[in-house]
């Protein structure tokens, strides 16, 4: 009798396959919303949960035979994934279709796609992480302060006062402004601009259930569509560096600094490949994720009147009306505890995604090598010992509150740290302050949200508001909001 390897089997509680359509089923249904069906595993089985009973699924990783996916959740869980280094791997953004990488001519641009410093491990990424680090050096971000104040200015003068605006479709354009403009060194409308469109496009693609079911290259299928969109976006970013590296000076944005650095041993300068591959999930990581931070902020805001007037308060009587310098933003403590409670409750980044590079243990079981660990930061934000009444939107609970990177971690933790996590929290505390002095946005009548999302919690229908001038009318459109993001956070009847 001829022996055969047997992949491993996870003996992770979970659900069984189903009798028909087998693991599928449950695949579907974390694709379809990854946060409540993981919340109702999470109940059933534990913090420790197996997607499927025994394994056999792969949601993310590139790597051939993946043992199966479990979901954690818990700060002692949260430590173990984020600070093993050599045993928690990341991998590109990517997912699955960066095996395809080699496919064919078309799949080329794969190869560095959405790769970047989520691509690399162990002492590649230390040495990349450190040549990266003085372009988000804390004067160097403070230098992006004017043009985060002139696209925020700039976006809300095309604003259309009295009339429904999506909300969630405006701070998209205004974090891609931001993005294109800090990143590339220009705006929208000009060649940045078409790059940041492309992005932001490709990135819609990616985590689709089409996508992941039917990863064909044939005209109409979702797939065909990215391959598309991932090559014209490789030219663009190509003729971009060209220029760049023909004029040879530090302009200021990231991408020119990029350009300029040399590792401090080797004296080696980045690649044109990991160039593209770098200054592509910052603009992934970061602007989608700021985009949904001010969204789900906003609209937390709309349902609460009290904290709204505080926070206006708070604004009105050190800005008096003008964009905050970055001295002031030190002086708004409510305004950063209202946006480290929105990302509590409703974290823009609900999960964060490993594999096992060798084989270990988490939570009493044991994980073979290649096993897919999602950690959940929304389910750890929601534990009532460390957030008691979890689901109310309280940003007075930070008040002499201070909870651990691994209790509180919607930059992540770790060596893997969200390296723009500085640049994050001053672009969105300069939007909402500029926003809220000028306008109140009320949410139209029975409005219905919905979460959507895996890599990034999106509202799904959007956010369509009446935007007014600032009137202090704060109770106007509080209430009657339906969908399920009341299983979130408790918000007035």
């Amino acid at each position: 009798m001829t022996s055969t390897t047997l992949k491993p089997n996870l003996t992770v509680p979970g659900p069984r396959p189903g009798p028909i359509l087998g693991r599928a089923t449950h695949i579907y249904r974390f694709a379809s919303d990854s946060i409540g069906y993981t919340r109702d595993l999470f109940q059933t089985y534990g913090s420790v949960v197996s997607l499927t009973y025994g394994g056999g699924t792969n949601l993310y990783s590139p790597l051939p035979n993946c043992p199966g996916t479990v979901f954690v959740y818990g700060p002692e869980l949260v430590r173990q994934v984020t600070t093993q280094h050599e045993i928690y791997y990341k991998h590109p953004l990517s997912g699955k279709l960066y095996r395809r990488r080699e496919a064919s001519a078309r799949t080329e641009p794969l190869k560095h796609f959405a790769v970047g410093l989520f691509g690399i491990n162990s002492d590649r990424h230390r040495q990349a992480r450190q040549l990266l680090m003085p372009a988000f050096h804390k004067q160097r971000i403070e230098s992006y302060r004017n043009d985060i104040v002139t696209i925020t200015q700039s976006v809300l003068d095309q604003i259309r006062v009295g009339e429904q605006s999506d909300i969630d479709q405006i701070m998209r354009l205004l974090t891609m402004r931001v993005a294109t403009k800090t990143l590339f060194g220009a705006d929208v409308g000009e060649m940045g601009g078409i790059t940041g469109k492309l992005f932001q496009d490709t990135v819609g693609l990616l985590g689709t259930p089409m996508m992941a079911l039917f990863p064909v290259d044939l005209p109409g299928l979702p797939y065909h569509r990215f391959l598309n969109l991932i090559a014209q976006l490789d030219d663009e970013m190509r003729s971009l560096i060209a220029t760049k590296r023909a004029k040879g000076t530090d302009d200021g944005d990231v991408l020119s600094m990029l350009i300029q650095a040399r590792d401090a041993e080797t004296g080696l300068a980045l690649s044109d490949d990991e160039l593209l591959g770098h200054t592509g999930v910052f603009f992934l990581a970061g602007h989608e994720t700021s985009s949904n931070a001010l969204t789900w902020t906003l609209f937390l805001l709309s349902q609460h009147p009290q904290i709204f007037a505080d926070l206006l308060d708070e604004l009105e009587s050190v800005l008096h009306g003008e964009a905050p310098t970055v001295e002031q933003l030190q002086q708004l403590p409510l305004l950063e505890r209202v946006i480290k409670e929105s990302m509590r409750v409703l974290p823009p980044v609900p999960w964060n995604g490993r594999v096992t590079a060798q084989p270990t243990e988490l939570g009493g079981y044991a994980l073979p090598s290649g096993t897919e660990v999602f950690v959940s930061i929304y389910q750890t934000h929601q534990m009532p010992e460390l957030y008691p009444e979890p689901a109310v939107f309280n940003p007075h609970r930070w008040e002499g509150f201070e909870p651990t990177i691994f209790e509180y971690n919607p930059f992540s933790a770790g060596p893997r740290m969200c390296i723009g996590a500085a640049f994050a929290m001053m672009e969105i505390k300069i939007v909402l302050a500029m926003l809220l002095q000028r306008y109140r946005l009320q949410c139209i009548p029975h409005l219905k949200v919905d979460r959507f999302g895996v890599i990034i919690m999106a509202p799904k229908y959007g956010m369509p508001t009446i935007v007014h001038q600032q009137d202090r009318q704060f109770s106007q459109g509080v209430g009657g909001v339906r969908g399920n993001v009341r299983e979130m956070v408790k918000l007035p009847e």
